[in-house]
Order: C-alpha cells, then sequence, then structure tokens
C-alpha cells in the first residue's frame, strides 16, 4: 500500500526540534507579559472578504496565495493568510475598546499561503506577533518596537539583526506621493517587469518593494517620501526615532521601506537578518490607523508586527544558538517485574514534586538502562532491584559526582527535598 506523506509546503515538527520552538514561544509569552499584553486566539478560517477588506485585493497574497473555497451555504471562506485581519475583526465584534481604551494583544498561530515552498517559509508557517489598539501617538510604535527588539534580544540574536524604520504619512501625504511616483516612473515604464507595471496602476508604492536590480537602479532618483510629509507626519516620525534613541535602539532609516500590506500607514519598521538571505525580514510591522474603520470598527488606530517562527529558529540555527532540550531529573530503573508497580507509585509522586523522570518501558538489562541515562543526560539514577524490594529502600546514584547510596521508600521525598536545598 503507497505510504501517506505530507502534503506538500507542509511539514511536521518532530521531537527533535519541538523544544526549539517551544523555547521561543516561551520567550513571546514572557516578553510580551513583561509590557502588559494579553494572548487573543483567533480561528484558522475567516470569511473571505475579511482579507479583501483589509489586506488589499491587489496584493499577491489575495490575488495569488490564499486557499479559499465555498461552504455549503456559499459562504466563501479562507484559510488566514496573515493574522492581524483576524485579531482586527476580533477586536470590532467583541467590542474590546470599551473594556479599555488601549487594548495590548499578541498572538502566535498557523498561517497559509499557497506559495513557493522555500527556505524557512512553507505553505503552512506560523507566525507571531503583537496588535496595539488605542494610541495614535507615537510612544505607541516607541513601545511595540522595543518588544520586538527585547524578544530578538532575548533569543540571542540582538548582533545579527537590523532595525529599518520609515515613515510612509498620512493618507493625504501618501496619496500626493503616489502620483509623483506614477509621474516619476511612466518615462521608465518599458523597463518595469510586468508586476510592476500592474503595481504602477494600483498602488505605485509597492514597486519600492522590488527585488529586480534593474529596477532598483531607478529607484536612485525616484521621489522620497519624505519630501511630501505633512508637518504632522514629520513631527511623528521625529518623535518616533527621539523615544527610540532615549532606549538604546538603533537604528536605520530605509526611504523604500513599505511593507507589503495595504493597510500600513506612517510609521512602518522591520528587524532584518544577513543570516536569511535576499528575504531578510526577520520581522516587519507599522502602524494602521485606518483599518478598523475599514473594517465596520471605529475610526480607533491602531500599530503592531509579525514575525515568521520558521525564520526567527533558522536564524537560531544559522547562529548555533539553538535550545537544549529539558534532560530528565531521574532515570527510573527496575530489574524485577515485581516492582513496576513500586517504581510507577514512587515516580507519580515525585512527578507531582516537579520532577522531570524516565524509566525503561521495555525491560532492558541495567547496563543498557544506565546507557540510556547518561544518553538522556539524567542526573539522578533510581534502581529497584530485589534487594531493594525485599528491603523497601530503591538505590541512588548521582551521575555527575558518581556518589550513590539507598534510601528508605518512604523517605524518598523528603530526600530530594534535602537535594534541592
Amino acid at each position: 500500500m503507497k505510504q501517506i506523506r505530507s502534503v506538500k509546503g507542509t511539514h511536521d515538527i518532530l521531537p527533535k526540534d519541538s523544544h526549539n520552538w517551544y523555547q521561543l514561544e516561551s520567550i513571546i509569552h514572557n516578553v510580551c507579559a513583561k509590557f502588559g499584553y494579553k494572548e487573543i486566539r483567533t480561528p484558522i478560517f475567516e470569511e473571505t472578504n475579511l482579507f479583501f477588506r483589509s489586506v488589499g485585493e491587489d496584493t499577491d497574497i489575495v490575488s495569488k496565495e490564499m486557499y479559499t473555497w465555498k461552504d455549503k451555504n456559499g459562504t466563501s471562506l479562507t484559510l488566514r493568510p496573515e493574522l492581524t485581519a483576524s485579531v482586527v475583526r476580533s477586536y470590532i465584534q467583541h467590542n474590546l475598546g470599551s473594556q479599555s481604551p488601549i487594548q495590548r494583544l499578541y498572538y502566535i498561530g498557523s498561517l497559509f499561503r499557497r506559495e513557493r515552498p522555500q527556505k524557512g517559509r512553507q505553505r503552512q508557517f506560523h507566525q507571531f506577533g503583537v496588535e496595539a489598539f488605542g494610541s495614535e501617538y507615537p510612544e505607541q510604535e516607541a513601545e511595540v518596537v522595543a518588544i520586538a527588539w527585547h524578544i530578538i534580544l532575548q533569543v540571542g540574536l540582538l548582533k545579527k539583526a537590523k532595525l529599518q524604520i520609515n515613515s510612509i504619512g498620512s493618507a493625504k501625504c501618501r496619496s500626493t506621493y503616489q502620483q509623483a511616483l506614477k509621474d516619476f516612473f511612466s518615462p521608465h515604464l518599458a523597463k518595469l517587469s510586468e508586476v510592476s507595471q500592474k503595481r504602477l496602476i494600483k498602488n505605485p508604492l509597492r514597486i519600492l518593494d522590488t527585488k529586480n536590480k534593474e529596477e532598483l537602479s531607478i529607484l536612485k532618483n525616484a521621489p522620497r517620501i519624505s519630501e511630501y510629509y505633512s508637518k504632522e507626519d514629520k513631527d511623528h516620525f521625529e518623535e518616533v526615532k527621539r523615544f527610540l534613541k532615549n532606549m538604546d535602539i538603533p537604528f536605520i532609516i530605509n526611504p523604500t521601506l513599505v511593507r507589503g500590506l495595504d493597510y500600513y500607514t506612517k510609521t512602518v519598521f522591520e528587524f532584518i537578518s544577513e543570516d536569511l538571505g535576499s528575504q531578510n525580514a526577520l520581522l516587519g510591522g507599522g502602524r494602521y490607523d485606518g483599518l478598523v474603520e475599514n473594517l465596520g470598527g471605529k475610526p480607533i488606530p491602531g500599530i503592531g508586527f509579525a514575525a515568521g517562527m520558521e525564520r526567527f529558529l533558522l536564524a537560531i540555527k544559522e547562529n548555533k544558538l539553538e535550545f537544549k532540550p529539558q534532560p530528565p531529573d531521574i532515570y527510573f530503573i527496575c530489574l524485577d517485574r515485581s516492582g513496576i508497580a513500586t517504581l510507577l507509585n514512587i515516580a507519580n509522586k515525585l512527578r507531582t514534586k516537579g520532577y522531570i523522570i524516565i524509566s525503561d518501558m521495555l525491560r532492558k538489562s541495567m547496563k543498557a538502562q544506565f546507557k540510556d541515562a547518561n544518553k538522556l543526560g539524567a542526573r539522578y539514577v533510581l534502581i529497584l532491584g530485589e534487594d531493594e524490594l525485599k528491603n523497601h529502600t530503591i538505590g541512588f546514584k548521582n551521575l555527575i559526582n558518581g556518589n550513590q547510596k539507598n534510601i528508605k521508600q518512604e523517605n524518598i521525598i523528603e530526600f530530594f527535598n534535602n537535594l534541592k536545598n
């Protein structure tokens, strides 16, 4: 019978890797908690229209990459390709703004895009991110960037990660700038790729995202959006930069940084890593002051970022920073079948005290079990043999210093409590 394998663009996270995921997730939870952010979890599929209205109908995500189908009542549904739209939908639906004027949220979840699988990116992939609703002020940008900075610091990637920032201005500023870009690129139309020619008509800002060498050469002389800032736009961005400097978070201004989604306004940012090749964004985000209103809510300002878990873990691996799995505290050896019930009883009591315990389930020899204990990195070994069962004791051996002794079974909890002290 033919073996069933995982679908192209998906992968299994095996036990040899899952501890890295657990450690990264723990760092995310801990850092977000320090900033007062609360976790939100949303469904993995939504009404398709949510992404048309938020991400943008002309983006590659919506036009090419979504997994979409119709359910039995004819409603078009889509596996979520990004999470900000889902969080905004939930914010509006549950009227979270009425519970507190500032909502600080974070998430960790699976996303789906039908794109070409590549290093650090599959068709099913995982993201974490934060979203903050309610504040239009630049200190909110500073806080969100600081969360990203702290996560990168905690995983050990700060030396390799560089923060790039830009402001794409308010809606009025951006409209004027888009026309200036159309005027600039029109004489170069024949040199633009088919994709960029479409972008020139629908959203010329997206051309600034190009990786095409010829287009990058043309871009050197393109007008900068900073030339079209209103006084408010300029003052806002200056404040963001000042706050980042005050927090000792270094940054580079990248005037071509626009991010790939249509809902961004004012500040946008990315942490990039040289370890990720041409697709070097480790984490990215920005302000989206019109998105809540665009999805049917009140005109509430918002800002957030998202990061691919796989890309983070790839950068961690490239820098030889992989987390070590938690070894067992105790490896429990039983050499007499009549002692299995005793082993299970004592192991259960020790686990209630927080100890990680592994015991043999294949009834191997003592030599083989000691070999397993050393391979797993256990600190202690407990032994139940014929003599120990007869005398109601347990053999104990410290695998670090070699000390060993016999302990009465009824004193085992007290013995390990004293070891801790």
